[in-house]
């Protein structure tokens, strides 16, 4: 399956503004998303489970892939297109183990050696921040900016999307980078136009 990473949303319902998951996302998707990641971290399995096969509804629809944030029991049991696992979550040779070849598998990297490590165990992306301060990870060190962006871009040949803070206002500069595409939440889901949003990203 040939991926499209250009336009990455990753969800994040504290960001939304009186509208419904699915509907948030079936705007981001008309506007021009590529592919969307699921992240809950505050709701139970069953919750998770049940909200992950609305979104699924959307995305199948749409033929866009689907991917679960952390949770390989989650995507399973949904029949995800895949996982992205950040570098305290299951290793990633274990993953590939459960999920098998077929299954898109991203890793969380903020070091070269994080993604050359990723790359060498068979990751079919890799997600390389954070790039800016953002408000959805509050406990992150010094962001590795525009350099550190490229630094590790260069040093591996799979696909990568930069994540972290990126916005309408920095967008450009990360693209200037040569990376496959861009990661976002609040660009596009804390606007009043969602579809509006994705699409300005997208130009």
């Amino acid at each position: 399956m040939e991926i499209d990473y250009s336009l990455y949303l990753v969800t994040d319902r504290s960001f939304l503004k009186n509208i419904d998951l699915s509907k948030a996302v079936e705007d981001a998707i008309s506007g021009g998303v590529t592919l969307v990641q699921l992240r809950e971290k505050n709701i139970s399995t069953r919750e998770f489970y049940k909200l992950a096969l609305k979104i699924k509804e959307v995305t199948d629809y749409y033929k866009v892939p689907f991917i679960i944030n952390d949770r390989l029991d989650i995507a399973q049991a949904v029949d995800a297109d895949g996982v992205h696992l950040g570098q305290s979550d299951m290793p990633l040779v274990a993953a590939r183990k459960i999920l098998g070849r077929d299954k898109i598998i991203g890793i969380s990297a903020g070091t070269v050696e994080e993604a050359v490590d990723a790359q060498k165990n068979s990751a079919d992306y890799i997600g390389i921040g954070t790039i800016f301060f953002t408000g959805t990870k509050k406990d992150i060190d010094t962001p590795i900016g525009i350099e550190g962006l490229r630094k590790i871009y260069n040093s591996i040949s799979i696909p990568a999307v930069a994540i972290g803070g990126i916005n309408e206002q920095n967008f450009k500069d990360v693209l200037s980078t040569g990376v496959d595409g861009i990661s976002v939440i609040s660009a596009i889901l804390g606007k009043n136009d969602i579809k509006a949003a994705a699409k300005a990203l997208l130009k």
